[in-house]
């Protein structure tokens, strides 16, 4: 958390200028003591001067004026005697101040007074000095000499006190330290408001980039503004919809791609499968064709009996490849979508009835006995031809499969708004295990007796794909005296229900 503050830009922002009135405060003292007496001084040294050359050499009575006037503005003191009458005098003092100035003045000619603490300049007609009065316990600045002619000698000095100085330089650094730190806390609080008013949006735009860098493109600048970060909001509002538009078209062609991948996938491994199936599943049948032709061709039995059986040997196996050509050809086309559904309203009674008329010799040969008590029309939605080959299918299987008490039976019942079709015969169980694996083409539960009636193991698969492509169900359930196959389609008409529900 610390270390967030610290790289804030807020906080960056109070920091510099905290630090930068810091420093400057800090600027002005050591200014202030390093060079801010020395500028005094040497302005004092000016003032000093300015005074001497505002009344010499003129020495005019307008002159003296003049710099009388310049001494009381400038804080000098300004003395002018006649050594041959020290009793008269010029200047901006008392005649007690006099008379302790001039004092000093005489002690300085004669030197009686001790030397100056520091002498700054010295020329013929000046001298400039920094010196304490013991008597009034105060420093001053003085600029003394004499003026001789050749009837006259006059003294003068300049004192300016330099104790107000160095007060002066205390007074002004904590001054500038009071009004240091009242701008330190005032400015702190300003720049706090403007570092908010400049970071808030610039926060907002950090967690909008945020967002965005999660992929939630619903994010949005909204605290506007015509400067540049308002303009950077606006551009980000733009980047934001058009990497979401870019982002959503990507995801569109990708999920294409992956669907085309997979069919393509789908394809590969069907082909395989179908090529391994075909293979397995031709193999008996044309070794058994090419053995029997191969035998009328070398004439092994003569007689017409022989040949006979022979020759329905080999129509009895291209049958059976022709058989499974043609299925193998539906599924095909109902697996890739090629096989166009046509739905329609149709009699499921009548159609039932039609597949029983025409199952009837297989069933009479197998020794099975198929019941079907329903009269009453039942109108459904479906392509008849379609659902007519899966009732094929259930009640062929069920015929070569029946067992025990030979006894087929097919009901119809209302469930929901659908009519279940149920194809029930007596016999063995199906494996639990295997109860899903017979819907793969080419899968056979009991490879003997398929073969033996000449079955693909292609039929349930051409069920499953007529239900898929009609987007309606189908499946199986074992029962202790046998297997019921089952499919339900869209009911459209209440007529018959009465019969159903008394049959069912």
């Amino acid at each position: 958390m610390r270390n967030l503050i610290r790289r804030s830009i807020k906080w960056q922002i109070i920091t510099a200028f905290v630090a930068f009135i810091l420093l400057t405060i800090l600027l002005v003292v050591c200014l202030n003591v390093g060079f801010l007496e020395r500028f005094y001084l040497r302005d004092k040294e000016n003032r000093l001067l300015a005074g001497y050359e505002t009344f010499f050499p003129d020495m005019s009575v307008s002159a003296a004026v003049d710099t009388i006037q310049y001494c009381n503005a400038n804080n000098i003191s300004f003395v002018l005697t006649d050594l041959g009458h020290p009793d008269s005098y010029i200047g901006n003092v008392s005649y007690d101040d006099y008379q302790k100035i001039s004092s000093r003045l005489f002690g300085y000619m004669s030197q009686l007074e001790p030397p100056a603490d520091r002498v700054l300049e010295k020329t013929d007609n000046y001298t400039i000095q920094y010196n304490r009065d013991d008597d009034m316990k105060i420093d001053y600045l003085e600029l003394w000499g004499i003026i001789s002619s050749a009837d006259t000698n006059y003294a003068y000095i300049f004192r300016t006190p330099w104790e107000s100085i160095a007060s002066s330089v205390r007074v002004s650094n904590q001054f500038y330290l009071l009004i240091g730190g009242i701008m330190t806390v005032l400015g702190i609080g300003f720049v706090g408001l403007f570092a908010s008013r400049i970071t808030r949006p610039l926060t907002e735009l950090t967690q909008i980039s945020q967002r965005m860098a999660n992929l939630d493109f619903e994010a949005r600048y909204t605290s506007g503004g015509d400067d540049e970060i308002g303009t950077l909001g606006h551009n980000f509002n733009q980047m934001s919809a058009t990497l979401e538009e870019v982002i959503s078209e990507l995801k569109t062609a990708n999920n294409e791609l992956q669907k085309d991948i997979e069919k393509k996938e789908q394809i590969d491994e069907m082909r395989k499968e179908f090529l391994s199936n075909v293979s397995h599943e031709l193999k008996t049948p044309i070794a058994l064709i090419q053995g029997y032709a191969e035998g009328l061709q070398e004439n092994i039995n003569d007689d017409p009996e022989s040949r006979a059986f022979y020759c329905d040997v080999i129509i009895d196996e291209a049958s059976k490849m022709n058989q499974m050509v043609k299925k193998l050809l539906t599924l095909n086309q109902l697996e890739f979508g090629n096989n166009q559904v046509s739905m329609e309203r149709f009699d499921l009674t009548d159609l039932i009835h039609g597949v029983i008329q025409s199952s009837r010799l297989l069933a009479q040969q197998a020794g099975a006995r198929i019941l079907f008590g329903q009269e009453a029309p039942l109108y459904v939605w479906g392509d008849e031809f379609m659902v007519e080959e899966v009732v094929t299918n259930y009640l062929t299987n069920a015929i070569h499969y029946v067992k025990n008490e030979m006894k087929i039976e097919i009901r119809c019942r209302e469930e929901n708004g659908k009519i279940l079709t149920t194809v029930f015969n007596t016999g063995d169980a199906i494996p639990e295990e295997e109860l899903d694996k017979i819907w793969v083409k080419f899968y056979k539960v009991d490879k003997a007796r398929t073969r033996e009636y000449g079955g693909s193991g292609i039929g349930l698969s051409i069920v499953k794909a007529i239900m898929d492509s009609m987007n309606q169900q189908c499946g199986v359930t074992n029962y202790d005296n046998g297997v019921a196959f089952w499919f339900t389609l869209d009911h459209t008409s209440t007529e018959g229900q009465e019969q159903l529900k008394s049959s069912g």
